[in-house]
């Protein structure tokens, strides 16, 4: 897998679960859980499944900082 993306997360796949037409997938990166919400059909396609290798791909223009 070639991406210009820099932070890739490599995980398993704990949980597969799909609504009306978005699944929530959740993936095990060393203790920590990261949650992705992505379309049915990319499910089916990726024939994602629990204990998968998967990488969770962060591409985003902003990331915020926050205390209590």
């Amino acid at each position: 897998m070639k991406l210009s993306a820099r932070n890739r997360l490599k995980g398993k796949v704990t949980e597969v679960k799909k609504g009306a037409t978005t699944a929530h997938i959740r993936l095990d990166v060393n203790g920590t859980i990261v949650t992705a919400s992505i379309t049915n059909e990319a499910v089916d396609e990726l024939k994602l499944k629990v204990g998968d290798t998967a990488y969770a791909v962060i591409k985003a223009s902003d990331v915020m900082i926050g205390l209590d």
